[in-house]
C-alpha cells in the first residue's frame, strides 16, 4: 500500500490533520476542507470519505479497513482507537425509500426528501467487515459490532452487537482500558507515575 507524501497531504486542503497520518493514494476524500483528522490515523485503499456540511472528524489511533465508506451531510465523529474493518460503510445522510418522493443525487432537492443525522462512533468501537450504520445512530464507548451487521439503533457501551437488523448478543471487556493507560504512558513519560 503507498501512502501519501507529507505535500501531497497538506494539498488535500484538509480542516485540520496531526501526526503520523497515513493515507493511501487510493483513497478519495471529498470536501476536504470539512475533514478533521487526529494523530496516528491510517486510511486504506479505496476508501471514500465525502464529506457534508456537517463534516467528518476522526481522533487518534484510527483505522480505516479497505473499501470503507463515511457518506452523508450530517457530522460523522469516530473517537480515538476505533477500528473500521474492510467494506465498513456509515452513513449520515439516507434517502426515503417510501416512494413519496424521488431519489438519488442527480435530482434536484425539491424533489427529494433526504434526511441528514449525525453518527457517533466512540472511543475502543470495533466494527466488523461489510457492515453498514445509518444516519442518527450512536455506538457508545467499547461497542463491538460483528461482520455485516445492520446498525440502525444506538448500542450500548462494550455491548457487543450483530445482526441485521443488530442486537446486542453479549457483554465486551474493558481490559483494554488498562491497556490504554500503559500504552499512553509509553509514548508519554510524563504520565507516567512518581516514584
Amino acid at each position: 500500500m503507498s501512502f501519501l507524501g507529507a505535500q501531497e497531504l497538506a494539498a488535500l486542503g484538509l480542516g485540520a490533520h496531526g501526526d503520523d497520518v497515513r493515507i493511501s493514494t487510493k483513497a478519495s476524500l471529498h470536501n476536504a476542507k470539512n475533514i478533521r483528522i487526529g494523530n496516528h490515523v491510517r486510511i486504506d485503499d479505496f476508501c471514500v470519505l465525502s464529506a457534508g456540511d456537517g463534516g467528518i472528524e476522526l481522533g487518534n489511533f484510527i483505522h480505516v479497513g479497505v473499501f470503507s465508506s463515511l457518506i452523508g451531510a450530517g457530522r460523522i465523529t469516530l473517537r480515538d482507537f476505533c477500528n473500521l474493518s474492510s467494506r465498513t460503510s456509515i452513513y449520515s445522510s439516507n434517502d426515503d425509500y417510501s416512494g413519496a418522493h424521488m431519489t438519488n443525487p442527480t435530482v434536484p432537492p425539491e424533489f427529494t426528501a433526504v434526511a441528514h443525522a449525525p453518527v457517533t462512533i466512540g472511543r475502543h468501537v470495533i466494527i466488523g467487515a461489510g457492515s453498514v450504520l445509518l444516519p442518527g445512530v450512536t455506538l457508545e464507548d467499547g461497542v463491538a459490532v460483528g461482520a455485516l451487521s445492520l446498525i440502525k439503533q444506538n448500542c450500548e457501551a462494550f455491548g457487543i452487537y450483530a445482526g441485521s437488523p443488530a442486537r446486542r448478543i453479549g457483554d465486551r471487556k474493558r481490559d483494554l482500558l488498562e491497556l490504554e493507560g500503559q500504552f499512553l504512558r509509553l509514548l508519554d513519560p510524563a504520565r507516567r507515575p512518581a516514584g
